[in-house]
């Protein structure tokens, strides 16, 4: 009888274990911090009406919603969302005010970070260049981990560039991040806004359509733990 105590006592504390190592993440705050592909407010003259990532045909179709859907579906609970665009960090990201300008994503103190950025960041033309880009990156990234050990999606730029996607994981390395490579995206000519309807602005037009950013948000879920 001690025995069979022992040995099912031994299968309960197996079957623990292997429950913990196999277990599921819970994300309760996801802060996204991006660009116009995130997030866009309307914008007249360029004939964009939309408050959300730009070229997606509603709210509902672009990566954060289709993103945010995929994981309450996968975890069962709905997470508490944070957007933010910071193209204005990509365009003089040296000397950023980050602890000023980002204090709610700092504070929103998210438990999952995605940073999608990229395309606005100006040319890269020399090493220095791409070195003064990744410290910044890194700074940013350290900024809105705090003390805390959240899971980091960086992904690549949307439109290939690999001066500037290289930049962006040597960044997502340094804070032990997960790098999510979208660069063979940007040669699906389908995956553009252009390719579902007709826009008056090619800039806007150019974005990820409703199945672009469906494979944004395929390509992050992908990744997660």
């Amino acid at each position: 009888m001690a025995m069979r105590s022992i040995l099912r006592l031994l299968v309960v504390t197996i079957i623990a274990i292997v429950s913990s190592v196999h277990a599921q993440p819970v994300f309760k705050k996801v802060l996204f911090l991006g660009n116009s592909i995130t997030k866009h407010g309307p914008k007249a003259d360029i004939d964009w009406s939309g408050n959300w990532g730009m070229a997606a045909s509603a709210e509902a179709k672009d990566y954060v919603h289709v993103f945010t859907k995929l994981l309450t579906d996968k975890q069962g609970s709905a997470p508490e969302v944070l957007v933010k665009n910071i193209a204005d960090f990509e365009r003089a990201y040296v000397g950023y005010d980050i602890t000023g300008k980002l204090k709610e994503p700092i504070d929103f103190a998210a438990d999952l970070i995605v940073l999608a950025i990229g395309e606005n960041v100006p040319a890269l033309k020399s090493a220095d260049d791409a070195t003064k880009l990744q410290g910044s990156v890194t700074q940013l990234l350290k900024a809105v981990k705090g003390d805390r050990k959240p899971t980091i999606l960086v992904r690549s730029c949307f439109w290939a560039n690999a001066a500037k996607d290289a930049a962006l994981k040597k960044s997502c390395d340094e804070v032990g991040g997960i790098y999510v490579d979208l660069s063979a995206l940007s040669g699906d000519k389908s995956l553009y806004g252009r390719a579902e309807r007709e826009f008056k602005n090619a800039g806007v037009a150019n974005h990820p359509g409703d199945k672009g950013m469906a494979a944004i948000a395929a390509s992050l879920m992908k990744v997660l733990p």
